[in-house]
């Protein structure tokens, strides 16, 4: 770490202070360096909130403890376990990442960013996460709770924030050696920044208000994807059982199959087998 302005210094002694009085030990996913664990947490943590991750995480890695398990298992069982979490193509990239492991490299997990993107659905910042919390690599990541925590002390007046600007100041304040325990730090924080002082990550540049979701895309798909859990249904049956428009549906359902996440044989649907 390149020497520091006094301002930043006093930054990285109230993030370390506040994460030796506050630091979430709770969160399973803090509890272990296993890569794949690691990205298990990731995918799920991405756009669903912590309280509601934790007992899928706990109960998904009780049932599938390694990539091994996990790519032996069928994508029907793999989305019904993911239910209430939504965004479901995370859990066919989850599968499938997986069986790359398994089938690509041995069942070992890759050790570098570059390499953890070749894995389905890792992109830079998830990457860059496994990197960090699994092999406490030195790696320059943000996320939301990263970002309101830079904003709040150091763009107080400003508003329509690049990350670049952020990302130059999170590399300067990275300090060497303890990359995992920082950016943990850095997220319990922000955790607690956004809920006394509100979500100021609303003045950066790449903020992007989560769409509604009742009545959303999003929810006919979620719908959907639970009505097939314990069923092989016509068209027409899933129409009448759900309470949206027959063509959104039916625009849903044929979106759900080109993205593999639920199958059609003749004219009835279900989920992969």
């Amino acid at each position: 770490m390149s020497r520091l302005t006094k301002k930043q210094e006093r930054f990285v002694e109230t993030v370390w202070n506040f994460y030796a009085a506050n630091k979430r030990e709770y969160l399973p996913w803090r509890q272990t360096q296993d890569p794949y664990k690691v990205l298990v947490s990731e995918l799920m943590l991405q756009q669903t909130q912590v309280d509601r991750v934790i007992p899928k995480y706990n109960a998904f890695i009780k049932r599938w403890p390694t990539a091994r398990h996990l790519a032996s298992a069928s994508l029907a069982d793999v989305l019904k376990a993911w239910q209430g979490l939504g965004y479901n193509r995370r859990a066919k990239f989850l599968h499938q990442a997986a069986k790359a492991v398994v089938n690509d490299h041995n069942g070992v997990f890759p050790q570098t960013t570059q390499k953890l993107q070749t894995l389905p659905g890792v992109g830079p910042y998830t990457a860059s996460a496994v990197a960090v919390f699994a092999y406490d690599h030195s790696e320059v990541l943000i996320e939301t709770n990263v970002r309101q925590v830079f904003l709040h002390h150091f763009f107080k007046q400003k508003t329509d924030v690049a990350d670049k600007e952020i990302l130059q100041l999170i590399e300067r304040t990275l300090p060497v050696g303890s990359s995992r325990e920082w950016y943990a730090a850095l997220m319990d924080y922000g955790s607690y920044l956004k809920k006394t002082y509100g979500n100021v990550t609303q003045r950066s540049a790449q903020y992007a208000k989560q769409s509604r979701f009742q009545g959303s895309d999003r929810q006919i798909r979620g719908a959907i994807l639970r009505f097939l859990s314990d069923a092989t249904i016509t068209e027409s049956e899933i129409s009448k059982h759900l309470d949206f428009e027959e063509s959104r549906v039916k625009e849903q359902l044929r979106k759900l199959c080109r993205e593999g996440l639920i199958a059609r044989i003749r004219n009835t649907y279900s989920l992969p087998r």
